[in-house]
């Protein structure tokens, strides 16, 4: 049976240093092979001999794959009588596959904590706005559950929904007095630009606003403190998947933190095979707390940095630097360019010039990159990024143009209101019979 979702789970400020964190984590590690060993994935994985049952049988364990988890596609990972589930997920993934991934009741209390540790804290009389997908991916569905168990009102403004265009979007931040949002980075500068298209300024008109919550995407210092700057309020980071739930989450002093009190991290260097505690590498998590599919050693493949270093706010718990895609990059002559390289300089001009929205292309033999700026700051935005892009890459070759407002983000998706209709198969004779059945 399941553990009681009352069973206390550990909370910050349980242990004093990584020493007796590594102990808290080897205690859990050991109930968590017990588990384990009902699924049938890893029943097979441990063969005929004896199934692991401390931290050195744990380190002789191969890697767990996105793979292996298509592979067993619904439920060969499943370690809890199906009866006992709660929630059914797949991954965002493109791969062609479902990656599944399931809970239990007990499983979410831990899913949702682990989500709630923010150093801005969500509280009963803040307004919510969740603007993530709602559907089979878990990360709609874990900011509103841990909103809920803090007793915030939840705006569920899914983002993949037609219903609610950015036009709605605003007048819900407006209207409703919104104080926390949780989005992928670029979604607020969406909200911005519609904001600003229907007569409102970020950081006059939205006065409830005190954070944004934000995760799903590399976000570069600079794009950070941009995002900031326009609405206002503190941009916090958290990093986590639909497999795990939440990894990191961010401290009063700014730095990513993960949860090793709730999971074992580590870090996969694919070049030589090693696995170590810090260094840059894949990030390997085996979530401790996870019941109906527990994940030994599963690999992510987000390229990362980990530091065991002390950090001024105290929690004894390992930072992480999050490069995900963004540490690929492509040759333009004798350089290698790379998204958070060019992000950092895109938002590293000046606040007037106004730029939100850019593009780039890299060829072996030119770089250009488009950026949407109002034709009065369009020169020197254009000047200050190509010097910007010559002092920070060398001198390899290199165009930059400013294309005109609603170019690369148009007008009409900022402002637009989708018809969003229920199926019906009657019409009258001036009607247009050709929206029978659908739903838009």
């Amino acid at each position: 049976m399941s553990r009681p979702p009352s069973e206390r789970l550990p909370q910050l400020g349980d242990w004093r240093d990584h020493e007796q964190l590594r102990k808290m984590q080897d205690d859990q590690l050991r109930e968590l092979l017990v588990w384990a060993r009902q699924s049938p994935f890893y029943r097979k994985r441990f063969g005929d001999g004896a199934a692991p049952a401390s931290r050195g049988d744990f380190e002789d364990l191969g890697l767990t794959s996105k793979q292996d988890l298509r592979d067993a596609y619904p439920f060969g990972m499943l370690a809890v009588p199906r009866g006992e589930l709660a929630t059914y997920h797949e991954s965002s993934g493109t791969a062609g596959s479902p990656t599944p991934s399931y809970y239990t009741e007990a499983d979410w209390t831990d899913l949702a904590e682990r989500y709630a540790r923010k150093w801005v804290s969500i509280e009963p009389d803040d307004v919510f706005l969740v603007r993530t997908p709602y559907a089979l991916m878990i990360t709609g569905h874990l900011a509103h559950a841990a909103a809920r168990t803090r007793g915030a009102t939840v705006v569920p403004g899914d983002n993949r929904s037609l219903a609610m265009p950015y036009s709605r979007v605003v007048r819900v931040l407006h209207d409703l007095g919104v104080s926390l949002t949780w989005s992928m980075p670029t979604e607020t500068l969406l909200w911005a630009a519609a904001a600003r298209a229907a007569g409102l300024v970020p950081n006059r008109d939205f006065s409830s606003l005190r954070a944004l919550f934000v995760g799903g995407e590399p976000l570069s210092p600079a794009r950070r403190a941009r995002i900031s700057e326009i609405w206002g309020v503190p941009v916090v980071e958290e990093y986590g998947s639909t497999e795990t739930g939440s990894l990191a989450g961010e401290c009063p002093e700014g730095h990513l933190h993960l949860w090793a009190d709730r999971a074992v991290f580590e870090v996969f260097d694919p070049r030589t095979g090693a696995l170590s505690a810090s260094g840059a590498g894949q990030l390997v998590v085996t979530p401790l707390y996870r019941q109906a599919m527990p994940l030994l050693r599963y690999n992510l493949e987000d390229n990362v940095e980990v530091s065991l270093d002390p950090c001024p706010c105290g929690w004894q718990l390992p930072t992480v630097r999050v490069l995900g895609r963004s540490a690929f990059g492509h040759r333009v002559g004798p350089a290698t360019i790379t998204q958070a390289r060019l992000e950092e300089l895109v938002f590293g001009l000046p606040l007037e010039h106004g730029v939100m929205f850019w593009r780039a292309r890299a060829r072996a033999d030119l770089l250009e990159i488009e950026i949407e700026v109002a034709a009065p700051h369009r020169e020197a935005a254009c000047a200050a990024l190509t010097a910007a892009v010559k002092a920070a890459c060398g001198d390899i070759p290199a165009r930059v143009d400013g294309v005109p407002v609603g170019t690369l983000v148009p007008t009409e998706a900022l402002t637009g209101v989708h018809d969003v209709v229920k199926p019906r198969s009657l019409f009258g004779p001036d009607e247009d019979w050709s929206k029978a059945l659908l739903y838009y």
